[in-house]
């Protein structure tokens, strides 16, 4: 059996809602043992949100969204508040190689377990910190969800439609960008401690993180100081350029046509059986074409109405012209290219049932990584934890679950 990249390293998760898990879980899927600590009052929001069954058993191990952030890791229900799982907790890490965490502020120092005392636990702890605004500065106090992210970064100021403002995504994108992010610097801080032998901390701020990825306007604000305006689907160069109503339900039936030069607008025209537009001076170079988009959008979705989006990506395609059919969750569910590359695995999980999943996105050719193991469901590992990593006894265990300290399912009334 091949080894994973990161087999071997085992990293504590303290992380909640998206950012922190998809790190994690970006870590899982490239080896790592990844145990995801939870507790019975205080659980993974996300346990609560998009259920894939309404009013079942057990509904918090079912949520689509939890279990999609959450394979490939294991699962242990231990209060990080209570003296006595602060106290395991902190021998976890010494057997660890790192600990992720997603609190605001100085959260982590509530519970005595700021860097300085993983450290004194484990000296060459790597610990890495996701929050929105950073751990100092004078917002690191405030609190900020991946949609809020977006805005705060500058993205929605450049989104939307010239005559409807700004316009969010709806993805709440700060969140896998910080968590891109995070995970990229926690190997570098493997890297680094395998040639020093020290540990460090690693703070991923989310309003950095998705701030750098439009560098570009920063600059060219530098050199101009002006806002760029919004465009829509529209670019900042080609004409046309745009989502071209076609035939078919409207959730299904769009093409996205992009057009960079004069040839490749000639090449549309024919295809279009529409000649005379090439000769028409209101399109006849790429500035004309800018300043009457208008006009232009509306001779090209005459013409794709009367298409289904993969009639008209054939034909535009055939003459060489970018062209592709906006694809729904249905379409990419189907896609045969996708399908040959076994982009897709199914699993099985023992509550949530049987379902089909993204696999692991890059691609190493001796060692291809995959779906080992579905979330976990709450406390699913408590005993490879607490028994097997620790050393406690059942009574010990069962002394912790009286006490509220560890358990098999979390209150669900008590959620903080």
């Amino acid at each position: 059996m091949y080894r994973l990249p990161l087999s071997g390293i085992r990293v504590l998760d303290l992380t909640t809602a998206w950012a922190g898990p998809y790190a994690s879980r970006l870590l899982g899927d490239m080896g790592a043992e990844v145990i995801k600590i939870e507790s019975v009052k205080d659980w993974d929001v996300t346990r609560s949100l998009h259920p894939l069954g309404q009013d079942v058993e057990k509904g918090y191990n079912r949520s689509s969204y939890f279990n999609h952030l959450n394979r490939n890791k294991l699962g242990c229900a231990l209060d990080l508040s209570h003296p006595q799982g602060r106290e395991l907790f902190l021998k976890l890490v010494a057997l660890s190689d790192a600990v992720m965490e997603d609190c605001h502020g100085g959260v982590m120092d509530g519970p005595g377990l700021s860097y300085d005392v993983l450290r004194q636990a484990r000296p060459d702890i790597i610990l890495v910190s996701i929050s929105a605004h950073g751990k100092d500065g004078p917002e690191a106090g405030h609190v900020a969800s991946g949609s809020h992210v977006e805005q705060l970064a500058g993205l929605v100021s450049l989104t939307g439609y010239p005559d409807r403002g700004p316009h969010e995504s709806g993805i709440s994108y700060g969140d896998p960008v910080a968590g891109i992010s995070a995970a990229a610097a926690l190997c570098a801080a493997l890297l680094y401690r395998r040639r020093t032998g020290r540990g460090r901390w690693v703070e991923v701020a989310q309003r950095e993180s998705m701030a750098s990825l439009i560098g570009e306007f920063f600059v060219g604000f530098s050199m101009n100081g002006r806002q760029p305006p919004l465009l829509g689907n529209r670019h900042r160069s080609m004409a046309p350029h745009g989502c071209y109503p076609c035939a078919g339900p409207p959730e299904a039936g769009w093409l996205a046509i992009a057009v960079a030069s004069d040839d490749e607008f000639a090449a549309l025209c024919r295809v279009m059986g529409r000649a005379e537009l090439a000769a028409d001076p209101r399109f006849a170079d790429v500035v004309s074409r800018y300043r009457h988009q208008d006009e232009l959008d509306e001779a090209i979705s005459a013409w794709t109405r009367g298409k289904t989006p993969q009639e008209a990506t054939l034909a535009l395609q055939g003459a060489g012209l970018p062209a592709s059919p906006v694809a729904s969750v249905a379409d990419l569910m189907e896609d045969p290219h996708l399908r040959e590359r076994d982009f897709f695995e199914k699993t099985a999980h023992a509550e949530a049932g049987v379902w089909e999943i993204d696999g692991v996105p890059w691609r190493l050719s001796l060692t291809p990584a995959h779906v080992r193991l579905n979330a976990p469901c709450f406390g699913e590992h408590n005993d490879y934890v607490l028994r097997h990593l620790l050393g406690l006894s059942a009574e010990e265990v069962a002394g912790l679950e009286r006490e509220g300290v560890a358990g098999g399912e979390p209150d669900e009334f008590a959620h903080t």
